[in-house]
């Protein structure tokens, strides 16, 4: 029995997916490695903030299954890719997943099937790696079978924008290939955009995530001047962004985490210095000043405390917040395990709350969570807000905490210390 779609990776990008596409009335199979995973799935369970374990049984209700086994693939008509691509020692993605993903695709490729790759990857990817695996079969891309790269844009807990309502870019290898996965796209996303290749596609995905990259790098930058000249910088970005055009307001922070400005950018940057020989500078300074960010907080949690005349080794410093995002659960790259890394070094002792995370560790180190947040507030030398999750109320922050470094400009100056 043939299948609308079969999606490789029940990640935080392909199970979103599946569930809009059946939503839509597709009929949607999964593939994973992931033996928990898929037994999880297939019981109705979700490991990923925006479905619920309710919205996994609605998707299985309807049809939806999950396997292990890649003999899934061939039943279907398009095949969606959507592994991860973590870094590489070098800096480089890694493209181990992809490689593993395009190798099972190839294994099941069947003549007629549309295959696109969402994984984020430097450009060139769709042309170089996945092309040749399915062309090796005897089948020939944009006659035989068809191919694209469409980014993901998947933005975990945001609750004006999904899958259905973001223009979805796709890249086909020849044209055929464009409108075959144009077609596929359009049951079930309101706005498809074509690009005028797999590689435009590809670095559209970049450089959307390299502005940001780069943008929350200045403000960061600028945190540290304007901290020293005793100037307000969340005062100066509310003024700002008052200018109606020329202005998108970025907001400093202890560093960058998630899934895509932390890592993405360094593929364009690896692409242009492996490819071109020289480096691509704007990249490359945003990514430093962005990854010193966390031991910045740290040595400004420690001049707090010097000036009440206390030192840093031991003292408990209690970490408010340590996922990468407001309101979830996703903990990819969060910045709150290098701040522990640093304040663990300085002889800190640490303590954290976060709603979302029952059990945290940062570097090896298990680190004791604060069931009473109020009897923790008051009972820490030093509180610091790294995320700010809707359920933290600035009031009894301000009210509660012994000293109080705000990291994300909740708070009003005069309460609190501000990055």
């Amino acid at each position: 029995m043939s299948v609308d779609l079969a999606i490789v990776g029940l990640g935080y990008v392909g199970l979103p997916l599946a569930q809009e596409a059946v939503r839509a009335g597709l009929s949607v199979v999964g593939f994973d490695v992931n033996q928990g995973v898929v037994d999880g799935l297939n019981s109705g369970a979700s490991h990923v903030d925006d479905l619920s374990d309710a919205d996994v049984a609605a998707m299985v209700g309807a049809g939806f299954s999950a396997s292990t086994d890649e003999g899934v693939l061939g039943r279907a008509r398009v095949v969606v890719i959507c592994v991860p691509t973590p870094l590489s020692a070098d800096g480089g993605p890694d493209l181990g997943p992809v490689r593993a993903a395009t190798a099972a695709v190839a294994r099941n490729l069947v003549a007629g099937m549309v295959v696109v790759l969402e994984s984020t990857t430097y450009p060139g990817t769709t042309e170089e790696l996945v092309r040749p695996a399915l062309e090796a079969t005897g089948l020939t891309v944009g006659t035989d079978v068809h191919l694209a790269f469409s980014p993901e844009r998947v933005d975990p807990g945001n609750p004006v924008y999904g899958i259905k309502n973001t223009p979805k870019v796709v890249g086909g290898s020849t044209p055929a290939c464009t409108a075959a996965a144009v077609g596929f796209y359009a049951r079930f996303i309101d706005t498809v955009v074509p690009a005028a290749g797999t590689k435009e596609a590809e670095t559209a995905k970049l450089l959307e995530n390299t502005y940001r990259h780069i943008n929350i790098a200045l403000v960061n930058e600028m945190a540290r001047f304007c901290h020293e000249l005793d100037i307000d910088l969340w005062n100066v970005i509310d003024l700002a962004r008052t200018k109606p055009f020329g202005f998108q307001a970025f907001y400093p922070g202890p560093g960058v985490g998630g899934h895509c400005i932390p890592i993405d950018p360094n593929y364009l940057s690896y692409n242009v210095r492996t490819r071109l020989g020289y480096p691509f500078r704007f990249v490359e300074l945003a990514q430093e000043i962005n990854a010193t960010m966390p031991t910045y907080v740290a040595h400004r949690a420690q001049n707090i405390l010097n000036a009440d005349g206390l030192a840093t080794k031991g003292a408990t410093i209690l970490l408010l917040g340590v996922t990468y995002k407001p309101d979830i659960t996703d903990q990819r790259e969060s910045p709150a395990v290098d701040l522990a890394k640093a304040l663990i070094d300085l002889g800190a002792h640490l303590t954290y709350h976060d709603p979302h995370v029952s059990t945290w560790s940062a570097n090896g180190h298990l680190i004791p969570r604060a069931e009473d947040l109020t009897h923790a507030l008051s009972t820490a030398d030093l509180t610091i807000l790294v995320q700010n999750h809707t359920s933290y109320d600035t009031t009894t922050l301000t009210t509660h905490a012994t000293r109080l470094f705000d990291t994300r400009g909740t708070t009003t100056p005069g309460t609190a210390h501000r990055l």
